[in-house]
């Protein structure tokens, strides 16, 4: 027993302390998202035209602004100012939803509230990479994912059991949420101290040709995988639409748990092992995840697909991560995060425009079966894997 628990003993405060950021400010974020769209149709009257507008518009800023962010941090050599800034700006975007009177007031939250995502994102990351000796850092990255998607799990689950106590008064659940964004800012500004980095040369634009190509081979190519990966794994609006129609209401709830129960574990092993080895049983799970969502309607098949999913975020997540900052170098880690992020993003939407077309034309099943084939074509890319990414 002592030694199950060991390596989490060894595991830097520093990253129980961004963990746990990252677990209270998805709680808060989660109880106004869950709720969102239902409020703006039914208390501001909003279409779901500009709903869809407005989620646009918010994820697109928020991956725009990670590039530069990480950058930033990369320039000054530090990060916990920025990621102070943007949970700050997260934080302050709730009271905003429970005093919104219209859509357009709305929208200026979601973007303040994605604005201070996309600046505290790769700033995030490189902190967790600064502050993990390199023998821990799958389990760091597990960890960290493991307490975020707690809170993924928990928002809902708090949002629905407050609109049942509460009589669907969503306003007042909004300034509950204000809460532990508050709590998020103040663990992070009291809680973290900041590793010191020593200026070891004259610190120029991240974003040149020279440092860029500084990143090496090894880091882009984990950077194409992560494109290649979200490709292959659309947008989990189309994972709750195929469960819903077979009677499976909560199916992102099971999808968290299992994301949550399996993400610290598997980063533990990536320490042990090949990384690439792990990201192809990562994939083998996504595979039998889309296999059994295409060809069952029954409960049952689709509550083992959604399993099935949220193993395979919990294998591949955290380990993604790992890899950007083995093979980024140390000044250029939040760079590399930044850019990881903004091609996975626009990954995902290619992914996601592409999944529906597939569900309009030829029908739900074909969007699974289509996700499968990318994912064969990732295992065949996987075999031309750098040795300084492996």
């Amino acid at each position: 027993m002592q030694s199950r628990f060991a390596t989490l003993r060894q595991i830097p405060k520093g990253v129980w302390v961004v963990g746990g950021v990252s677990m209270l400010m998805d709680i808060s974020s989660e109880i106004i998202h869950s709720l969102l769209p239902l409020f703006m149709v039914t208390t501001l009257g909003a279409s779901v035209i500009f709903i869809g507008l407005i989620e646009g518009l918010a994820e697109a800023t928020a991956l725009f602004i990670k590039v530069f962010s990480g950058a930033i941090s990369d320039y000054l050599g530090k990060r916990k100012g920025l990621a102070v800034l943007g949970y700050g700006l997260g934080a302050l975007s709730k009271p905003l939803f429970a005093i919104a009177s219209s859509s357009g007031m709305i929208l200026g939250a979601r973007l303040i509230d994605r604005v201070g995502k996309g600046i505290r994102g790769a700033p995030r990351d490189a902190l967790v990479a600064d502050v993990t000796p390199p023998e821990l850092r799958g389990a760091a990255f597990g960890l960290r994912q493991s307490m975020d998607t707690i809170g993924a799990f928990l928002g809902p689950l708090l949002a629905v059991g407050l609109m049942l106590l509460w009589n669907d008064d969503f306003r007042t659940i909004f300034w509950i949420a204000v809460i532990p964004g508050v709590l998020a800012v103040a663990l992070l500004f009291f809680g973290l101290h900041e590793p010191k980095t020593p200026v070891e040369h004259k610190r120029t634009n991240p974003i040149n040709k020279e440092n860029l190509r500084r990143l090496g081979k090894g880091c882009w190519w984990v950077i194409g995988l992560g494109a290649i990966f979200t490709l292959a794994r659309f947008s989990e609006a189309f994972l709750v639409l195929r469960a819903q129609h077979s009677g499976v209401p909560l199916a992102m709830v099971a999808m968290n748990l299992l994301y949550f129960l399996s993400a610290y574990p598997f980063g533990k092993l990536s320490d042990r092992m090949s990384h690439t080895r792990l990201l192809q049983w990562g994939l083998v799970m996504l595979i039998g995840a889309d296999i059994v969502l295409a060809l069952s309607t029954h409960w049952a098949g689709m509550l083992l697909g959604v399993a099935l999913w949220g193993v395979h975020m919990g294998m591949t997540q955290g380990l993604l991560a790992a890899m950007i900052a083995k093979t980024a170098p140390a000044d250029l880690r939040g760079t590399a995060y930044g850019i990881f992020s903004l091609v996975s993003g626009v990954g995902l939407l290619v992914a996601s425009l592409g999944a529906g077309a597939i569900w309009e034309t030829f029908g739900a099943e074909y969007t699974f079966y289509a996700g499968a084939v990318i994912c064969l074509v990732t295992l065949v890319y996987l075999r031309k894997t750098p040795d300084e990414a492996k």
